[in-house]
């Protein structure tokens, strides 16, 4: 049967334009039912002996959720115990439009076996299809779209079953009218926490409901103390007007009544407005997208100086400062309107509350951006001491904090499984298994390279070829050789994994790795991007083995000055795989001169020379402590700890990884200079090098932050007599005041310079085993060069700056969890260690505490000045300095604490 609907519309030329929508309805679609035997189905998802032991329901059911619930309820239906479900396509599809992560949880669900949630097409079958009534909002349609078509599942199934005792079809809804309508019309139909409620066996469930408009009702108080959001279409005007700014709201982790909204301004610019104070943050939670009403600039503040956690006790709700300097004073302003919120599930801790038989309670989250949220749960004493997932539900003008639900337990807190898990949650790491979708789409084992892949290939097996890498890397993406030719001068090459002639654009292994963007290294575990057939074996460069490549390979002379550069898609076998250790230590050893070792000295004297042309044009020599853990081969628990020593072969592999990116980057913009993939370094605003420059003035060293050569130049002059550490520390420091490194489409953008490397053009290359971006940009190269075939979506730009947008999210995310994982572990180091004394160095100083950098276990910390057991000490801030003066007795000098002392 045939629907179809005809209008006119207004084309943007003037004309008009006649559209026609067919909807084709039909008497094949099933109900998916072991019940029923009039539909002729081949196998059936939802099952005969439906049973949830529910007070409300005793017999068997299956369950309807409207729209809402499933939005607002996810976690609930995500439980195992709630089985039998129906979700119809009305539902589906509002749910898809509205919350795309909501959609991605349902249709997980959905092909879970084990649930029996079954998707009811109920929008094209014959029985179920409704047209939308003159004066029917969209909304009521869809409702009553919903309880047609329960209604008509309770009639189908009654042929099969009778009888009072026999199975019935339940809707659940929020939605009073709703509600009403459907018993009108004689259908079974519950409020969802009614339900919830009712089911005898498991009473956890409960803790799970997401709050409703009434029970947020019950749990505020009667005082305002926040002003009321302004509605979405004022906020538009004033936006539009220039009357407010639209931003993205950060929370300060050091200070609760603190907060800065980044404001996006036209190209390269951005402003950010300081917010101060509770009133003027009102109900914001870290990475909202908000609207700022700048205050007059008399109210304009300076940031603050206080690190200050909220532990829930009452204080006033501005951040409380002596009088600021003037030219230190920022844009402030406050929140009037939230216009997009980006809340997710937190992991974190509950407070239990002291008050006896409250369900009441307090949940701190681990992210030191997000607000304490206040749940009712009934596990209380069972939740005490453990990591649990909360979610937020709403923050009414009248509560002090937001109010959230209890999701899951993770486990006891400081338990290694657990502790690894809430950091890959907190930092968004998709770390599920491969899917079956994912993993079919891997070649056959037992794999062989075939006479059909050399035809197409430059045979380069006869080289010289090794790797070098850190200790016990399996994904090996980068082998190099060295050569002298019979012209006299040097060939080099550097062979990359060829990973992008196992993943194909498109399939279910690329959108999985895309997704993915990055493998994710943490202490004694990696999360992989792609399976581990492809990281660890067939793509792994790894010795004796032949293995599918991109080569780039130079012809250099013995000044590093590069004569030719051509690019190839190789077969290697790479000759060793040694560490950076074994390296050094074939080059520092006279007595060895076999090959491998001749071609690690020529790399090496060669990568020394483009070292040092790249410092001479203003490349940047940073510094960030790293350690690595010795672990226990049984427990996997830390038994020693250091920091990371680099030997020269660390700096001769990077060389060349630097060079080949460079040279790719200039080919692939030289051939698609709309849609290559490449990486930039802004260089920071001169307000980012503030705390740079005070730190090397306590000491009276001049720092220049002109451009890179400038700094540079000064970083390698900066030294004080007896202080060996201090030039390590401001390279520390110089680190912290850059900007992020990007990926970024060139089609969409002008600026390319890539700051720290001091290089007019740059992308990545070199590791497309644990790098996404980089399969991208080989796919880029071999188009090229023509050894592959182009896609549409390679040189869409705007695909292209979505997907670098993307890469960017988890890059950053993966190097926050990386040094989360370093920072349980040293933690659990330290466990058994008791009081250890080492040399530490104060990094920054606040108005009530102090920052700490230990170097030998690289570890940084706050030390408050002042504690709940003891009386604050007398203390005089600094803010040039930035220092604390302790006023000691008269006969002695003053005590100063400055900026890096020791």
């Amino acid at each position: 049967m045939l629907k179809s609907k005809t209008f006119v519309k207004k084309t943007r030329s003037g004309g008009v334009m006649k559209v026609v929508r067919e909807h084709y309805l039909r008497d094949d679609i099933w109900c998916g039912s072991e019940v029923c035997t009039e539909c002729k189905q081949d196998s059936t998802v939802l099952q005969r002996d439906a049973c949830i032991e529910s007070s409300l329901c005793p017999y068997p059911h299956y369950l309807v959720p409207d729209t809402n619930i499933v939005l607002r309820q996810i976690d609930v239906l995500e439980d195992p115990v709630i089985r039998n479900v129906i979700i119809l396509q009305t539902v589906l599809q509002e749910v898809r439009h509205r919350s795309a992560p909501v959609y991605k949880r349902l249709k997980d669900i959905i092909h879970e076996q084990g649930r029996h949630f079954y998707t009811f097409t109920n929008e094209h079958h014959r029985e179920t299809f409704i047209e939308r009534e003159p004066g029917e909002s969209a909304n009521d349609r869809n409702d009553r779209a919903i309880r047609v078509a329960v209604k008509w599942y309770s009639q189908h199934l009654k042929t099969a079953e009778s009888g009072s005792d026999g199975l019935k079809v339940v809707l659940l809804t929020n939605d009073q009218g709703n509600k009403l309508k459907a018993e009108e019309n004689g259908l079974a139909v519950y409020k969802f926490d009614e339900y919830i409620k009712s089911l005898i066996g498991n009473p956890e469930l409960v803790d799970c409901l997401a709050l409703s408009n009434d029970d947020k009702n019950e749990v505020t108080s009667s005082k305002v103390l926040f002003p009321e959001h302004l509605p979405l279409s004022k906020v538009q005007v004033g936006i539009k007007s220039g009357s407010f700014l639209q931003g993205t709201f950060r929370a300060s982790r050091d200070n609760y009544l603190e907060a800065t909204v980044f404001v996006q301004g036209e190209g390269e610019d951005s402003t950010e407005v300081l917010i101060q104070g509770l009133q003027n943050l009102n109900r914001a939670v870290h990475q909202d997208v908000v609207a700022v009403q700048l205050l007059p600039k008399n109210q304009w503040v300076a940031p603050s100086s206080v690190v200050l956690q909220d532990d829930g006790a009452a204080k006033d709700d501005n951040v409380d400062e002596d009088e600021e300097e003037k030219t230190a004073r920022r844009a402030t302003g406050k929140v009037v309107g939230i216009i997009k919120r980006n809340w997710r599930p937190f992991c974190g801790m509950l407070n239990v509350s002291q008050i006896k038989e409250s369900t009441r309670h307090l949940f701190t989250p681990a992210d030191r951006h997000i607000p304490r949220i206040r749940i009712e749960t009934r596990q209380a004493s069972t939740l005490a001491g453990q990591r649990i997932m909360v979610a937020i539900d709403g923050w009414p003008k009248d509560s002090r904090y937001p109010n959230g639900h209890f999701v899951r337990s993770l486990g006891g807190a400081g338990e290694k499984d657990t502790e690894e898990e809430v950091l890959l949650l907190e930092h968004d790491v998709p770390h599920q298994a491969f899917s079956q979708a994912v993993l079919s789409f891997l070649p056959k084992m037992p794999w062989s390279i075939t006479p059909e892949d050399m035809a197409q290939r430059q045979d380069l097996r006869h080289l010289t070829v090794c790797s070098v890498d850190p200790p016990g890397c399996t994904d090996i993406d980068d082998a190099l050789h060295c050569r002298e030719l019979e012209n006299g001068k040097l060939e080099v090459g550097v062979h990359i994994a060829d990973v992008s002639h196992f993943i194909r654009p498109g399939n279910a292994l690329d959108k999985e790795a895309a997704n993915r963007g990055t493998t994710v290294y943490l202490c004694g575990k990696r999360i992989d991007m792609v399976p581990e057939m492809l990281s660890s074996n067939i793509c792994s460069l790894r010795s004796n083995v032949e293995r599918f490549a991109f080569s780039c390979i130079w012809e250099l002379n013995h000044k590093a000055e590069i004569l030719k550069t051509r690019f190839t898609k190789s077969v290697i076998n790479s000759k060793a795989s040694l560490t950076y250790a074994e390296a050094q230590m074939r080059i520092d050893d006279a007595s060895k001169n076999d090959d491998i070792t001749k071609s690690l000295r020529g790399l090496n004297k060669l990568a020394k020379i483009l070292k040092r042309k790249r410092i001479e044009n203003g490349a940047l020599t940073l510094s960030s402590l790293e350690v690595r853990f010795h672990m226990d081969s049984e427990t996997h628990d830390p038994i020693d700890l250091q920091t990371k020593e680099l030997v020269e072969t660390n700096s001769m592999v990077e060389e060349f990884m630097l060079l080949a990116n460079i040279s790719v980057a200039q080919k692939i913009y030289d051939e698609f200079p709309e849609s290559a993939l490449l990486r930039k370094h802004p260089a920071p605003p001169p307000s980012n090098y503030d705390i740079l420059i005070k730190a090397a003035k306590s000491k009276n060293v001049m720092i220049h932050t002109d451009s890179a050569k400038a700094l540079a130049d000064s970083l390698d002059v900066a030294k004080v007599d007896g202080f060996q550490y201090f030039n390590t520390l401001l390279r520390i420091l110089a680190t912290r005041c850059m900007m992020q490194a990007v990926y970024f489409c060139s089609g969409m953008d002008s600026d390319f310079h890539h700051y720290g490397l001091a290089s007019p053009i740059y992308t990545h290359f070199t590791s497309p085993i644990r790098r996404y971006a980089d399969i991208i940009v080989h796919r880029l190269l071999a188009v090229a060069i023509g050894a592959d075939s182009t896609y549409p979506d390679l040189m869409d730009k705007h695909k292209q700056s979505t997907l670098c947008n993307n890469l960017n999210y988890r890059h950053k995310m993966s190097q926050y969890a990386q040094r989360a994982s370093v920072a349980f572990h040293t933690q659990l180091f330290f466990k058994t260690r008791g009081i250890l004394n080492e040399e530490g160095f104060i990094l920054f100083v606040r108005k009530n505490a102090i920052i700490v950098l230990i170097p030998k276990f690289g570890l940084e910390g706050t030390v408050f000045f002042d504690s709940k057991d003891k009386a604050s000490p007398n203390l005089v801030f600094d803010e040039e300095i930035p220092g604390v003066s302790v006023p000691v007795p008269e006969a002695e000098p003053q005590a100063k604490k400055q900026k890096l002392d020791r």
